[in-house]
């Protein structure tokens, strides 16, 4: 009886462990497959849902140099899609609130760009908003979306232009003057949000082209072995639909790929607006859209 009862609680001791194994190793699992606490995707786009921002996900930029007249929020919470500047700005009797997607050299995080502007990291936070100069800085460009490579490489559409892409590169240690991008990328309709890989091996931007799914897709172009960029592929079905699809661009950590759905809605009065929804997958899709050499 003794015996017995010996070996039944060596039983019980044996599958307490091999269950508490188990649940340490389906615990891992599931935190494995978290990112930045969000259940990530695979091979399939799947609709991102942030969580909700809190105050204390902002945090106030040149705090020590506050300048009234224009000041900003940079967000600092978990959400690894967000990446906006929050930039209030005096015009005499109230104050213009601008929403400001602020890019870094993937190399360099002490620098974030957006449009024609950029801010610098100091010791005693982010510097104020400085102007890229008149290279950039022009009445005549309407710069939308601006993407930076490691290399320092500068890729940004220009609505008044017809919509198209420019890129400027650093040549010997100097910036060159911004260079439109060739047919094979400014063709077709609403060119715009280009997106460059940190090193440079793809170029990603919204078009719309009679070889589309209806409205703006995401396209792609290679850079080929000569340097030069290579036929402008649309990104598939998995990641273009009827509706308008813009806005792709990669994690900073390049394991996901984000980019977004519009649809346009009509109101009861017969007005009309835009519905985005954003969409994530993982960043491995591009290389199946890549040629074979």
């Amino acid at each position: 009886m003794i015996r017995f009862l010996a070996l039944a609680f060596v039983i019980f001791l044996y599958a307490c462990k091999t269950e508490q194994s188990e649940t340490k190793e389906n615990n891992s699992t599931i935190e494995e497959n978290l990112y930045f606490g969000y259940k990530s995707p695979g091979m399939i786009p799947e609709v991102f849902i942030p969580r909700k921002s809190t105050s204390q996900d902002w945090k106030l930029g040149n705090a020590d140099s506050l300048d009234m007249d224009e000041f900003y929020f940079t967000y600092t919470g978990n959400n690894p899609f967000e990446d906006p500047v929050v930039v209030y700005r005096n015009e005499g009797s109230y104050y213009r609130v601008n929403k400001y997607s602020f890019k870094h050299n993937p190399s360099d995080s002490s620098i974030l760009y957006s449009r024609w502007n950029y801010i610098e990291r100091t010791d005693s936070g982010w510097s104020k908003i400085k102007s890229l100069g008149p290279m950039f800085d022009r009445e005549d460009w309407g710069i939308m979306v601006m993407s930076v490579s490691s290399k320092g490489t500068l890729v940004f559409d220009d609505y008044k232009s017809n919509d198209v892409i420019r890129i400027s590169r650093i040549v010997d240690g100097k910036r060159e003057e911004p260079k439109l991008l060739g047919e094979q990328i400014n063709s077709g309709k609403w060119t715009a949000h280009p997106f460059i890989a940190p090193d440079e091996s793809f170029l990603i931007w919204g078009n719309e082209r009679e070889d589309g799914f209806g409205l703006s897709d995401n396209y792609i172009s290679f850079r080929q072995q000569d340097g030069s960029w290579g036929p402008a592929i649309n990104m598939g079905s998995k990641i273009n639909s009827e509706l308008v699809e813009n806005g792709a661009r990669l994690t900073p950590d390049g394991k996901y790929l984000l980019f977004s759905r519009s649809e346009e809605k009509v109101r009861e009065d017969g007005s009309t607006y835009w519905e985005s929804t954003k969409y994530w997958v993982d960043a491995k899709i591009i290389e199946t859209l890549r040629p074979e050499q």
